[in-house]
């Protein structure tokens, strides 16, 4: 699918229109929903689970929160396929959500570098697929950690809280990006050859026999570098939802995969949900207390099911609330 959006999208560089935004960003959903189905029926092939003992045994591997009937195989698959399902749909609409703001900052990224719009898509598919190789690494290395040190899911509460804090407290602080000064620029500047000229759409431009880095080639390095960081963040938040490492890496790459689409979906109108920052502030508590809170939670009877209402509440009302009470205008400026 990827490889058939950059196909069609990367021989003639043009602003991607909010119609083909909205019917990517479809696409992509209903692909993400599609795969929720699949595991609602098929999820036990994941492990190959096919037996009661198996069943027990990837369980406790993998921390799932439910209860089965050891005398009937058939509705134990069932139980386990449903509760797959939903930490799948979960960890995505988590996923999907810490996405958004990774939109207010490339919006940024690509202003201050002085990129046109018409090649905003090129830049991004290709950090796109960037981003899915790191985060494939982080997600499998992660579950590794957790797998030997336990007690590292309360370091990762621990630190998504205090990041959901600062965020709160930042939430008004207006976002700058330095291009000559920006850490990535530097590096790049000080060992490689860089041009401040675009060359069209090319990320490298050749003179006298020289390669050179385009400012376009640059901002791609920058948002690699920005969706590292961001990763620090959504990776542990993911792990509060599921433990098993496949469902965290699919709920989290189709989250990434329907970036793209939902940024040329959101660029004009990001700035009318001046609420979401607050609501993420919310989300990364929640998600960061319920790490540290795991143990209680379970003993109180506290399931994937509420953290998901919960999770979708608190999303939903800091977009209503951001169409409810508009952002006043700022004359000053």
């Amino acid at each position: 699918m990827l490889a058939i959006d950059l196909g069609l999208f990367s021989k003639n560089d043009k602003p991607i229109t909010l119609k083909t935004a909205a019917i990517m960003s479809a696409i992509w959903v209903l692909f993400a929903l599609g795969f929720g189905v699949v595991l609602y029926i098929w999820g036990n092939e994941l492990h190959n689970v096919h037996d009661i003992p198996r069943l027990k045994e990837v369980i406790a591997l993998h921390f799932h929160n439910i209860t089965i009937n050891e005398g009937d195989l058939a509705a134990s698959l069932s139980t386990y396929n449903k509760n797959l399902t939903l930490e799948y749909l979960t960890g995505y609409v988590v996923e999907y959500a810490l996405s958004v703001d990774n939109i207010f900052v490339m919006v940024l990224l690509f202003s201050s570098f002085g990129i046109p719009e018409k090649y905003y898509h090129k830049v991004l598919v290709w950090g796109i697929i960037g981003a899915i190789l790191l985060r494939c690494i982080f997600i499998f290395i992660g579950a590794a950690l957790i797998a030997k040190f336990g007690w590292i899911l309360y370091l990762f509460g621990a630190f998504l809280v205090y990041t959901g804090i600062m965020m709160y407290i930042n939430r008004n602080q207006e976002d700058e990006v330095d291009p000559e000064n920006h850490p990535i620029v530097k590096f790049a500047s000080k060992y490689f050859k860089v041009t401040p000229k675009l060359d069209g759409g090319k990320f490298f431009h050749i003179e006298n026999g020289v390669r050179y880095m385009t400012p376009l080639f640059l901002v791609l390095l920058v948002i690699e570098f920005t969706d590292l960081i961001f990763a620090v963040d959504s990776i542990p938040a993911i792990f509060s939802v599921t433990k098993d490492p496949y469902i965290v890496f699919f709920s989290n790459i189709f989250a990434v995969l329907g970036l793209r689409s939902m940024f040329f979906l959101l660029v004009n109108i990001i700035h009318k949900f001046h609420y979401l920052k607050v609501g993420l502030a919310f989300l990364l508590v929640f998600i960061g207390a319920k790490m540290l809170l795991h143990d209680w939670l379970k003993a109180w009877g506290f399931t994937t099911s509420h953290s998901l209402i919960i999770i979708v509440s608190i999303l939903a009302l800091s977009i209503i609330a951001s169409l409810i009470f508009p952002k006043k205008p700022d004359y000053s400026k």
